[in-house]
């Protein structure tokens, strides 16, 4: 029998048709074995980019009873991993700190990947915060500095460290002052024509991983691939591998769901490539490895 996998905290959205968001996560995690307690910070119909839609947050003090809750868990030994992602208020953010500070007193290995869901920005140069900045701001302040792995888009990583990352050297310099020991800067700078590219910053190494845009993807490609990354680490998958796998799988669901003119990503009809792809991603280095200087010279 295969050893039990451990549990994943999902905080994020939830939307009754599609699979943005908290829905595409936990599925995703699921899928791959993951045992999921989802928390839910805000209910819309679909999202927000298919035309107007009711916004239901949960109530500051209802959300921060149920954060309780968990955090009383007799179960809460369970959960190696937390995935946050987007927040419908600034008091959520500290409700999460407060859980993510139990899990991991209760077992000290558990992963927290933050994925600071706060903005885009599109081609023609529109768009940037869609949450208020009191909510961004309490996700940089509260959550980036603690998580493990963070997983902004190329907006998100300028917005958080106040920097340029128009090419793929200010990426890098801007993911290492965001602070985590992992930064995955999703949407980053092509260094190939007509490419979609995810950059993998450490303090030692820089790779990127690039595959043939596809146009009109649907919502939701962030929150997918910040989870099977987090999948694939879990189950033991060096970052490198990780990084792969996880852009793989999310190219290749862009693609399908694409190819039957689907408006969202197709993670129930085609989640046989959330576990395994056969499309094929380029890995390039593109920084050399930092390393201390040798005695007595450079």
């Amino acid at each position: 029998m295969r050893p039990a996998k451990p549990a994943v905290i999902v905080i994020s959205s939830l939307v009754t048709r599609g699979s943005v968001g908290g829905r595409g996560a936990v599925f995703a995690l699921e899928r791959l074995g993951f045992p999921v307690w989802f928390v839910p910070t805000v209910w819309l119909p679909w999202h927000p980019g298919h035309g107007r839609a009711t916004r239901v947050v949960t109530p500051e003090a209802e959300f921060a009873a149920l954060i309780d809750d968990l955090i009383g868990a007799k179960w809460l030994g369970e959960v190696g991993a937390v995935l946050t992602g987007y927040f419908g208020a600034p008091t959520q953010v500290a409700a999460a700190a407060r859980l993510i500070a139990a899990v991991r007193a209760a077992s000290p290995a558990a992963t927290y990947l933050c994925d600071p869901v706060i903005g885009d920005r599109r081609a023609d140069g529109s768009g940037g915060l869609y949450v208020p900045e009191t909510t961004a701001d309490a996700i940089r302040d509260r959550l980036i500095g603690s998580c493990d792995i963070a997983t902004p888009n190329g907006f998100e990583l300028g917005w958080l460290t106040g920097r340029d990352v128009a090419s793929s050297g200010e990426a890098i310099k801007a993911a290492r002052a965001l602070g985590p020991a992992t930064t995955i800067v999703t949407s980053a700078p092509a260094m190939m024509t007509n490419a979609a590219a995810t950059l993998l910053v450490t303090a030692e190494d820089a790779l990127q991983a690039e595959h043939p845009l596809v146009g009109s993807a649907p919502h939701g490609t962030g929150d997918l691939f910040a989870a099977l990354f987090l999948a694939h680490r879990l189950d033991g998958a060096p970052a490198a591998k990780a990084l792969e796998r996880a852009t793989a799988s999310v190219f290749d669901m862009i693609a399908r769901s694409v190819r039957t003119g689907s408006d969202e990503l197709l993670v129930a009809a085609e989640q046989d490539v959330l576990e395994h792809s056969m499309a094929q991603v380029t890995l390039r280095h593109i920084s050399a490895p930092r390393r201390p200087p040798k005695p007595g010279g450079l």
